[in-house]
C-alpha cells in the first residue's frame, strides 16, 4: 500500500460545510466593492522575485525570510509565490497602462504564500482581500478605504475593531527620523536583540514594531517620525482624521505604527482585535505613493488595504454570526427503479427555472433515501415511487414546515403546478 500523502504544513484544505461559510463571506465582500465602484483584477499566484525585492524592501522580514522563491528549471529565472499582492497589482497596472484615462479603484482575493511558523491566524498559504485605489492622492480616498473597511465589518456582524493610524511622512522626513534613530539606539545598543542590531543600520524603522517584551520600554522612548513631518504630511494627516471624525469614527493615533513593507508613506493604517491573540491585526494598509514609479511606471500617488479571510472569519465564528448558507430547494428521492429517468428529466426543468435541486445517486431504502433529504437541509422531498410513476405524478413532501409535515401529488407534466408549489 503507498504512504498516504497529506497536505503541506501551514497549507490548509477548506472542506464543506466551512467553504459555504467563505462563499457566503466572499458574497459580502462583492456586494461591497459594488457599493463603493471598485473593479476587480486577478493576477498571477507566480510573479518575478525582483518584483518583490524592489517592491517590499530587500531588507524586510518577507524578503529576507518568508518568500517561496525558486529558480525555473526551463529558462533560469528566479519566480515567486507572491506573499502580497499589492506590488502585483501595481505590476499589471503599469504592464497595462492601466492610469493612461485616470485613476482605478481595484479590488481582489486570492491565495498568498509566507514561509513561516504556522500558528492561529497565521498560515504558509492564507488568503486576503484587498482594495487599491490608484492615481488618487487625497486623503479623501484614505478615508474611504477605511470607511468601507468599516462598513464591511457591519455587513459581517463584527463588533469591537479598533482603528489605529500614524503617518510615516515622506522620503526625506523619514532619511531625518532615521539619522536620529539610529543615534538613539546606537546609544543603548546594549539594550537591543539579536533582531534589532541587524536592523539597526539596514532598516531602524522595524525596530519600533518589535514584539519583544523586553524591549518595549526603549522603544517607547524612541524618537517619533510625527515630529518630523513637515507641513504637507502634516496637512495630510490632519485632512484624515478630520475626515474619520465627521464620519463618526474613532481611531488611535499609534507612532509605532510602521508597517512591514517599504513601499509606503503618509497614511497607514491597521484594524485591530483583542480576541484573536498575538495575531491581532485584521486588516492593514496605507498609502504608497512611490510603488508606481519605483516599479517602473510614471508617478503616481495610491493607497490600499488588505483583510485576511482566515482572520476574519475567526472572529466570524466567535461573534456566533450565522451566516446564511446556501441550501438546495429540493431533494429528488427515487423510489422506483424506472422512475429515475422523469426524475432526472424533472430535475432538470426545475434547474433551469432557477431552482437548486440534489437528486439522490446510488441504491438505498425509501427511509435511508427521506433520512439523506432531511440531513441535505432542502425544504422539500421529491418522491418518485411506483404510485407516482403509474399516475404521472411527484409526491412533494414539506421538510421544514412546523409541526405535522405536509405532503400532496403533483402533476410531473406540465412543470408550471410543481414550480408553483416548491416558490409557495
Amino acid at each position: 500500500m503507498n504512504a498516504k500523502l497529506s497536505a503541506v504544513k501551514g497549507m490548509n484544505d477548506i472542506l464543506p460545510p466551512d467553504s459555504a461559510r467563505w462563499e457566503w463571506f466572499e458574497s459580502r465582500v462583492r456586494e461591497l466593492m459594488r457599493a463603493y465602484g471598485y473593479r476587480n483584477i486577478r493576477t498571477p499566484i507566480v510573479e518575478p522575485t525582483a518584483l518583490f525585492v524592489r517592491g517590499i524592501g530587500e531588507v524586510t522580514d518577507i524578503v529576507e525570510k518568508e518568500m517561496y522563491s525558486f529558480t525555473d528549471s526551463l529558462n533560469g529565472e528566479q519566480l515567486t509565490l507572491r506573499p502580497e499582492n499589492t506590488a502585483a497589482i501595481v505590476r499589471a497596472a503599469v504592464e497595462h497602462n492601466l492610469l493612461y484615462d485616470g485613476g482605478k479603484r481595484l479590488w481582489y482575493t486570492g491565495p498568498m504564500f509566507r514561509h513561516e511558523r504556522p500558528q492561529r491566524g497565521r498560515y504558509r498559504q492564507f488568503h486576503q482581500v484587498g482594495a487599491e485605489a490608484l492615481g488618487f492622492g487625497g486623503p479623501d480616498v484614505d478615508a474611504e478605504l477605511i470607511l468601507m473597511a468599516r462598513r464591511l465589518w457591519t455587513m459581517l456582524g463584527l463588533h469591537g475593531l479598533r482603528l489605529e493610524i500614524n503617518c510615516l511622512g515622506q522620503a526625506d522626513e523619514r532619511a531625518r527620523h532615521r539619522s536620529k534613530l539610529i543615534a538613539y539606539f546606537e546609544s543603548h545598543q546594549q539594550r537591543l536583540d539579536e533582531d534589532a542590531r541587524r536592523r539597526l543600520y539596514s532598516n531602524p524603522l522595524r525596530i519600533l514594531d518589535t514584539k519583544n517584551p523586553a524591549m518595549q520600554e526603549l522603544v517607547e522612548g524612541a524618537p517619533r517620525l510625527l515630529d518630523e513631518l513637515g507641513d504637507e504630511s502634516r496637512a495630510h494627516f490632519d485632512g484624515l482624521q478630520q475626515l474619520l471624525s465627521a464620519a463618526g469614527q474613532d481611531f488611535v493615533i499609534n507612532p509605532r505604527l510602521v508597517r512591514g513593507l517599504d513601499y509606503y508613506n503618509l497614511s497607514v493604517f491597521e484594524w485591530v482585535s483583542e480576541q484573536l491573540g498575538a495575531q491581532g491585526t485584521v486588516c492593514a494598509g496605507g498609502r504608497y505613493d512611490t510603488l508606481i514609479e519605483q516599479i517602473g511606471g510614471k508617478p503616481a500617488p495610491a493607497c490600499g488595504w488588505a483583510l485576511g479571510v482566515e482572520r476574519v472569519l475567526d472572529l466570524v465564528a466567535q461573534a456566533q454570526v450565522a451566516p446564511v448558507l446556501p441550501v438546495p430547494d429540493a431533494y429528488v428521492v427515487v423510489a422506483h427503479a424506472p422512475a429515475l429517468s422523469r426524475a432526472l428529466q424533472t430535475a432538470e426543468e426545475l434547474r433551469a427555472a432557477g431552482l437548486a435541486v440534489i437528486v439522490h445517486a446510488g441504491a438505498g431504502s425509501m427511509k435511508s433515501q427521506m433520512k439523506k433529504a432531511d440531513a441535505s437541509a432542502a425544504r422539500y422531498a421529491l418522491i418518485f415511487g411506483e404510485q407516482e410513476w403509474l399516475s404521472g405524478e411527484v409526491s412533494v413532501k414539506s421538510l421544514r414546515a412546523g409541526g405535522e409535515q405536509q405532503q400532496r401529488s403533483v402533476p410531473v407534466q406540465p412543470a408550471t403546478a410543481l414550480l408553483e408549489c416548491l416558490r409557495s
